[in-house]
């Protein structure tokens, strides 16, 4: 079992950056595959972007392909999601999830985290 911590959310302008990590404890960080969601208010839950074990590969959403990137750092048992010209759109809970196989289907990940609320001003 994994245990998922997110930080890093916050009020951002249309257009800035942030960077939300995932501190994992517990079982090792680099057996599991891990990934971000994220849930807009009256939304389901989205799938954002997801990484193997190694980091070697890397699945992305279409909505937010060349502007977030998924890293993780297994030496840190932790987990980044580098979001850049963020738009209004992108206000929502994010969400890091721990499973064992690359999906973007969240019922793929059996551990989750409490979410971190990133809020895109226009």
């Amino acid at each position: 079992q994994v245990q998922l911590v997110e930080s890093g959310g916050g009020l951002v302008q249309a257009g800035g950056s942030l960077r939300v990590s995932c501190a994992a404890s517990g079982r090792t960080f680099s057996s599991y595959t891990m990934a971000w969601f994220r849930q807009a208010p009256g939304k389901e839950r989205e799938f954002v972007a997801a990484i193997s074990w190694s980091g070697g590969n890397t699945v992305t959403a279409d909505s937010v392909k060349g502007r977030f990137t998924i890293s993780r750092d297994n030496a840190k048992n932790t987990l980044y999601l580098q979001m850049n010209s963020l738009k209004p759109e992108d206000t929502a809970v994010y969400y890091c999830a721990a499973g064992y196989l690359l999906a973007t289907m969240s019922a793929r990940y059996s551990y989750w985290g409490q979410g971190t609320q990133v809020t895109v001003s226009s």
